[in-house]
């Protein structure tokens, strides 16, 4: 009989970044059952390779190593080779890229990891050459080096492998206060603040952004702690190193100037050159950071970079029924050479700007504007940089400033139909759960922030798009990815937690009470699959879920926020909406759960991490301080959100601002609190009833409420009187930003 390991199974998968691999000689295999048996029954070492479509030095291992005959023979031979997409399996990548973090100090992709056939990680490393260059040694000579080692010392190996796979453990399943997680100390008060320093200590000042040397990647969490502990306590610098990092993401390479959106990060520290994928994730969380920007200093170029942002999501990664692809590749391929190449879609000439633009004033004004030189910042071409301001340029060219906005608008959408011709990147089209509610809490803030209809749309599609294709309402169990009708992958807290918070984003946008009533079966299911009583945290993958060699954690910041801050930011919230036996348990067993509980105690385990390290634990303290300072409740009880109302509280920035709207009449209540099951009205709902037959405002704050009112203004002032609001936002007088 066949073994598995006699040929490649990928073409099986529906994953684009496994199927690239499918014509590969290397007799791959996805991770599942059938190749970790074969391992052991072989006793043979496991060969991991990890990563993701969008990967440029995947791709290059690839072409090197894996379509290669002679390195294909040795890891046939010698090895069970598994790849994984760490899109679809971040739960293994997590592992393992832990280890090597650990183990050699730095991470990436592509991951290549050696385990046992137990599958514990005795070798480990990123991109290795076919051939040693450059100080880094060959990938077959390290084949060859694991093959002699794992014949000979056997008994070696198996013991590194033991030691590293239980640092991993004591890294991914470190719980301090797990022996009395009821009795550990909250984090201090003052978190919030320390938080924010840590981040100014790590900001670049003369470039924007974090760390004083190249790549520069991204860190939108970090943005939104300096935002909030401005707003508390009005430390210029915060806001400053805010400003900063938002106008260098906007002006730079980072960001797409032709067609919008962002790259994945930028390789050098003044953000010109970008490593060109496109991912969701990123153009859900840094879009949400310009939001706050916008709302924080009124400046309308920050809410400019969403719309722009936004509109090139919906035409580039949204699925025809709503939900959103994953990524956009770096390379495209040249249909007559079939040569890959990174960046060609998005780079330009002077001469190619050119023979677009038949006005050669209209063509030496886009190249002086986003520095198209002859020289190139990029392999002898250019990725466009605004380096010049409308007001030099204006002067410059003797014209108005109106005029040059204008022809520059104009030859940008010129520069993007020419664009349009060329080949594209490829696009990965796999639909995850966790990225889409990503995306759609941020086209729901967007809804109410800018008052665009179309993104509560984008976003409440995109919402029923996942919940009719991922989610089993009768299991109450979410998957991961849908993919051309295939859906695999159990749900991680991840998944759970963002589309929770994307789900209460689209109620609070629209007053659905059916997606509140969904936002609410997610976190059931976060408490009954990933919440541990007994260790007081949160873990990564589901109780009922696959055993692998330790259960991880997912406590700090990678490229999307933690999934535990989020979901104590989502319990959080939620638990506003509990009735007086507090929320229900899954499959209505009636039981009690109250999620602040719940949210506390995992803040208490892990307070002294978040003590020791609050950078990269950015989310979990913003989630510690949501808890600390407590959610303003925006009651509205009406059929609709009065426009006026919604402007008064998008134009100035409550960053726990919880738009808890209800149904005008009890009558109408009692019929949302049969679809959520609840026997009571919550106290966020109960007696905030429409007065005098008008739509209705209360607000409150620290357990404390304004009168009942139809005046947004007098609530406002009553926020004010109450130390909510403590300074104006300076609104924008029309100047431009220096860059």
């Amino acid at each position: 009989m066949e073994q598995p390991t006699q040929r490649n199974r990928l073409d099986e998968e529906e994953s684009p970044y496994l199927r690239q691999h499918a014509d590969n000689p290397v007799n791959w295999q996805p991770w599942d059952e059938q190749a970790l048996e074969t391992a052991r029954e072989r006793d043979v070492p496991i060969f991991l390779s990890i990563g993701y479509s969008a990967c440029h030095w995947c791709h290059v291992m690839e072409a090197e190593s894996f379509a290669d005959e002679e390195v294909a023979e040795v890891l046939n031979e010698q090895f069970v080779p598994i790849k994984v997409d760490r899109e679809e399996r971040p739960d293994v990548d997590s592992i393992y890229m832990t280890v090597c973090n650990l183990v050699t100090g730095r991470g990436g992709w592509p991951l290549s990891a050696w385990l046992t056939p137990e599958g514990k990680p005795f070798y480990v490393g990123t991109y290795f050459p076919k051939e040693a260059k450059r100080g880094q040694p060959g990938f077959l000579d390290v084949l060859e080096n694991i093959t002699n080692s794992w014949e000979n010392d056997r008994e070696e190996v198996e013991n590194r492998a033991d030691q590293w796979t239980e640092a991993a453990r004591d890294q991914l399943e470190e719980t301090p206060g797990a022996s009395s997680p009821e009795a550990a100390d909250p984090p201090s008060s003052d978190l919030l603040e320390r938080t924010a320093d840590a981040v100014l200590r790590s900001a670049d000042r003369q470039y924007g952004g974090f760390g004083s040397d190249g790549p520069k990647f991204p860190q939108p969490s970090r943005l939104q702690v300096l935002a909030r502990a401005y707003d508390r306590t009005g430390h210029e610098e915060y806001r400053q190193v805010l400003e900063e990092t938002l106008d260098a993401m906007a002006a730079g390479g980072l960001y797409d100037h032709v067609g919008g959106g962002f790259h994945r990060y930028c390789v050098d520290r003044d953000w010109t050159v970008p490593h060109f994928e496109k991912m969701l994730y990123d153009n859900a969380e840094i879009p949400r950071a310009f939001l706050t920007g916008y709302q924080l200093t009124g400046e309308d170029r920050y809410a400019e970079v969403v719309h722009e942002t936004l509109a090139f999501v919906d035409r580039e990664l949204t699925h025809e029924d709503g939900g959103f692809f994953s990524t956009l590749d770096a390379q495209s391929e040249d249909p007559d050479t079939g040569e890959r190449e990174e960046g060609a879609f998005y780079v330009w000439t002077p001469a190619e700007v050119r023979d677009v633009l038949e006005d050669e004033t209209d063509a030496d004004l886009f190249c002086a504007r986003y520095d198209i030189t002859e020289s190139g910042n990029f392999e002898g071409t250019n990725q466009p940089n605004r380096v010049r301001s409308i007001s030099d340029l204006a002067g410059e060219f003797d014209r108005s400033e109106s005029e040059i906005q204008q022809r520059l608008e104009d030859a940008r959408k010129q520069l993007f139909e020419a664009r349009e011709e060329r080949p594209r990147p490829r696009r990965d089209e796999k639909v995850l759960a966790g990225w889409n509610g990503l995306m759609i809490t941020t086209c729901a803030e967007a809804a109410l922030t800018l008052g665009e209809d179309e993104y509560a749309d984008m976003a409440v599609d995109a919402l029923e798009f996942v919940r009719e294709r991922l989610w089993d309402d009768e299991e109450g169990r979410l998957s991961r990815r849908y993919k051309d009708q295939d859906v695999a992958i159990e749900g991680y807290l991840e998944d759970y937690a963002f589309l929770a918070r994307g789900a209460l984003g689209c109620y609070e946008a629209t007053g659905e009470v059916d997606h509140l009533a969904f936002a609410l079966d997610l976190v059931r299911t976060i408490e009954e699959e990933f919440w541990d009583a007994g260790r007081g945290t949160l873990y990564f993958t589901p109780e009922s879920g696959e055993s692998l060699v330790t259960r991880p954690q997912e406590l700090g910041d990678q490229s999307t926020p933690s999934s535990a801050g989020v979901a104590v930011e989502v319990l959080l919230a939620l638990e506003e909406f509990a009735d007086s036996e507090g929320s229900k348990s899954p499959r209505g067993d009636g039981e009690a759960v109250d999620y602040e509980e719940i949210a506390a105690t995992v803040l208490s385990t892990h307070a002294n991490r978040l003590e020791a390290n609050t950078l990269q634990h950015a989310t979990l303290c913003l989630a510690a301080d949501r808890l600390e300072s407590g959610a303003l409740e925006v009651t509205v009880a009406a059929d609709e959100l009065p426009d006026e109302w919604r402007e008064a509280f998008a134009s100035r920035y409550f960053p726990d601002r919880l738009f808890a709207r209800r149904p005008p009449t009890e009558a109408g209540l009692e019929t949302w609190l049969d679809r959520l099951e609840l026997e009571d009205a919550p106290p966020i709902w109960a007696s905030r009833k429409a007065r005098d037959g008008e739509a209705t405002l209360y607000v409150c704050r620290d357990r404390t409420c304004s009168p009942p009112t139809h005046d947004v203004d007098d609530a406002l002032e009553w926020l004010e009187g109450n130390g909510t609001i403590e300074r104006e936002r300076e609104e924008s007088d029309g100047s431009e930003s220096p860059f």
